[in-house]
């Protein structure tokens, strides 16, 4: 069984642009146009399933993750023929996403299948507990 995740938070805005994608999406670089996510937990895994019709894996799709954050990053060609209108987007397509904390980013798998691109990561099996810090008392002087 699946369950929906909600992503640790490290920047305020990438997320607001996130709920409030319609509004703001005229404030995006026009070569760039979002790609829709999905994300949720599956057993010991965190899955990210990206929207992207029409492209070729091998070719088109580059994904990176570096500390803590996966990006995703597609091109789709415009192929010139014989039409009156489209409705088709074309152009760069990238996007990134904050990782949860306790992800092994060695344990990384992506696939494509009938335009839904799909990455997951292992969560680490180690839990990073708090912390207590100590507070160091300063001495004090006599008035």
């Amino acid at each position: 069984m699946s369950t929906p995740m909600r992503r640790e938070q490290r920047g305020l805005v990438p997320e607001l642009f996130d709920w409030l994608e319609l509004p703001f999406a005229a404030l995006r670089p026009p070569m760039t146009q979002p790609i829709k996510f999905e994300d949720y937990m599956e057993n010991d895994r965190y899955v990210l399933r990206a929207e992207l019709p029409g492209i070729d894996p091998d070719k088109d799709v580059e994904i990176t993750l570096s500390n803590g954050v996966l990006t995703v990053h597609s091109e789709r060609r415009d192929e010139h023929k014989d039409q009156h209108r489209t409705e088709f987007r074309y152009g760069s397509f990238t996007r990134s996403v904050t990782l949860p904390t306790g992800v092994d980013e060695n344990d990384v798998r992506a696939s494509y299948d009938k335009g839904i691109l799909e990455v997951s990561v292992k969560l680490s099996d180690a839990t990073q507990e708090g912390k207590r810090i100590q507070i160091e008392s300063t001495p004090q002087t006599g008035t």
